[in-house]
């Protein structure tokens, strides 16, 4: 999550606090639009879990793959 808020701090000029819960309202709004399987990733992604995990279990339950 830090490394989004620093992007958005850089790219839009906010503060860290307001930058911070901007992240935060966009990490919840594309929470909630992913199936579930993708959402519950979204989190250790940012916690720095990795893609490479979500594409794996993810998306292969997601088309019917292995897990």
């Amino acid at each position: 999550m830090d490394e989004l808020v620093k992007a958005i701090m850089e790219k839009t000029g906010l503060p860290e606090a307001q930058a911070r819960q901007a992240a935060q309202v966009a990490v919840d709004f594309i929470k909630e639009k992913l199936p579930e399987p993708l959402a519950g990733q979204i989190d250790n992604i940012l916690a720095g879990g990795g893609a490479e995990d979500l594409l794996k279990k993810g998306l292969g339950g997601l088309f019917g793959g292995k897990k």
